[in-house]
Order: C-alpha cells, then sequence, then structure tokens
C-alpha cells in the first residue's frame, strides 16, 4: 500500500472529479425519488457501487488482498457516520439538486475545525480566509431560500440536509484517519457494504416495483456513487482535510448544471454573486500566501 503523500494538487484535482460523480448519482437520486423509498435507493445504489470499487482493486493488484484491515473498528465508525447518506438522499426528495448540494457543502466548516482540532492539522489565515470566503459565497446562495415561504416539506429539507453534512464531516475525518493505513478501496468497500445491508434492512417497511427506467436511474447512481467514493478517498490520501476545505464548493458548480439542463431551473441571480466569492476561495487556499507574498516583494 502506498503512504500518506503530500500532494495537495492531485488530491484537490481528485475531490473536483468526485464532486462531480455524486451530482450524477443525487441527479439519478432525485429522478426516482418520488417513487422509491430512501432505503431501497440506497440499498441498489450501495449493490452497484461495489462494480468500480472491485475493477479499480483488480487493476492495481489489490483484490481482494487490499480488503485485508488493520483499523476494523476505524472502518465500523466510517460506516456508522455513513448514516449522512439517509440524510442526503432524503433532502434531494425534498429540494432541487443544487439546494441539497448545498446543505452537503456545510461539512468543509466541521471539516476544518476538526482537521485541527483531531488531527493536529495546521490552520494558517490563508487556509482561514479562504474558508469564510467560500461561506460568504455560500450565504448569499441560500439565504434568499430560507427566507422563502414554501411549505414544511422544504424547512423538513433542509434540517436533513444539515444533519447529513454533519455525519459527512464526521465520515471523511476518519477516512483521513484511517487512511494512513488502510487503503482506498478497502475503504470505500466496507463502507458500502454496510451501506447496502442497512438499505436492506428496510425492505419490511415497503419497497416499489421498479420500472426499466427506474432500475436503470439506481444502477447509475451506484455506478457514479462507487467511482466518486474512490476519488475522494485517494483525495484526502493526497492532501489534507483543511487544504480541500475550500475546494468543496466548486462541487456546487455541477448540481446548478443539472438543475438548469435536466429539471429547467435556471441559475439564479444569487448563484452569480456567490461564484466570484467561491473562486477567489478556492484560489486563495490554492496559493497559500506563497505567491502573494512573492509578489509584494517583487
Amino acid at each position: 500500500m502506498d503512504n500518506l503523500q503530500d500532494k495537495p494538487i492531485k488530491g484537490i484535482l481528485l475531490r473536483i472529479l468526485s464532486g462531480a460523480l455524486f451530482t450524477g448519482m443525487l441527479v439519478c437520486i432525485k429522478a426516482v425519488s418520488d417513487e422509491v423509498p430512501v432505503g431501497q435507493s440506497i440499498f441498489f445504489r450501495s449493490l452497484f457501487a461495489l462494480f468500480p470499487i472491485v475493477i479499480f482493486l483488480m487493476i492495481r493488484r489489490e483484490f481482494p488482498s487490499a480488503l485485508a484491515t488493520r483499523r476494523p473498528l476505524g472502518h465500523l465508525l466510517r460506516s456508522g457516520l455513513g448514516a449522512a447518506m439517509f440524510f442526503s438522499f432524503s433532502a434531494v426528495a425534498f429540494l432541487p439538486v443544487a439546494e441539497a448540494t448545498l446543505l452537503i457543502q456545510l461539512a468543509p466548516v466541521f471539516m476544518a475545525i476538526g482537521g485541527v482540532l483531531l488531527l493536529g492539522e495546521k490552520f494558517s489565515y490563508y487556509r482561514a480566509g479562504a474558508v469564510v470566503l467560500a461561506l460568504a459565497g455560500m450565504a448569499v446562495l441560500v439565504i434568499p431560500g430560507l427566507n422563502a415561504s414554501e411549505g414544511d416539506e422544504r424547512l423538513l429539507g433542509y434540517v436533513l440536509g444539515t444533519l447529513g453534512a454533519l455525519l459527512t464531516a464526521g465520515a471523511l475525518l476518519t477516512v483521513r484517519r484511517i487512511s494512513r493505513t488502510e487503503t482506498a478501496g478497502a475503504i470505500a468497500f466496507y463502507f458500502i457494504v454496510v451501506a447496502a445491508l442497512a438499505g436492506l434492512a428496510t425492505l419490511p417497511l415497503g419497497w416499489a416495483t421498479l420500472s426499466d427506467t427506474q432500475l436503470a436511474l439506481l444502477v447509475l447512481s451506484g455506478l457514479f456513487g462507487g467511482a466518486g467514493h474512490i476519488a475522494m478517498t485517494l483525495a484526502f490520501r493526497y492532501a489534507e482535510v483543511s487544504q480541500l476545505a475550500p475546494f468543496e464548493y466548486v462541487a456546487l458548480v455541477w448540481p446548478v448544471i443539472a438543475d438548469w439542463a435536466l429539471f429547467g431551473i435556471p441559475v439564479s441571480s444569487g448563484f452569480l454573486l456567490a461564484l466570484p466569492l467561491m473562486l477567489s476561495g478556492v484560489a486563495l487556499a490554492a496559493m497559500e500566501g506563497r505567491r502573494l507574498r512573492w509578489l509584494l516583494r517583487r
């Protein structure tokens, strides 16, 4: 197994890719959310997510040897925090994909703080500024929706999404910790197996009879989700939590595009105002102040 490496650019690119893949997953889940229960969606999503995980391990000639673990309790904790998936999938049923993703993006705030408090990572003024800028951009985008009065379902969606973000932050911090000894494939594999079993446990509550289209969308959600897990786990192997935190907000671009292209929801003025704030945060985190100081000296 590779040792933990400090390759922040590689980690950032992988995290951005994972955001695009997870958006595809959420689009598929939202498309079936009116007819398919959340537990059933999670089961099929998790079952078919195993395919890219196993293929990834086979390409690296690590299957099944890479599934050996020295941190079973770490995997159990990460999988337990994976209950975030239930909250996030429930939120996307009540909200547009972009808004549900926005709430998930609260996770980096907790990640950046948790990375410092729990993992001993440095939290520089530049990273702090990047997170502040990203949060300001998110506030510009989400506050108008919070002020709108559109019924209890929308409010429930915000609550579920926020809870999902909190659990996601804990799960990603756990990934960062156990990735020092565990392979990316093992981390994703054990999480997906536990999630599939949790989804299957909801069968007595009632599952829907799937049409061909619904089944195809659930299969796609699994393939997107499995590939996204691999990209995300590798990202946290190559870069620190607080380095990646500001770049989480780049993921907001994908669901906005999906809402516009697939669901006919146009880009809002709030998004146009938020975008430069978020991109400024991304640039500040990337520079880490070093190039800026060099230019000032020149």
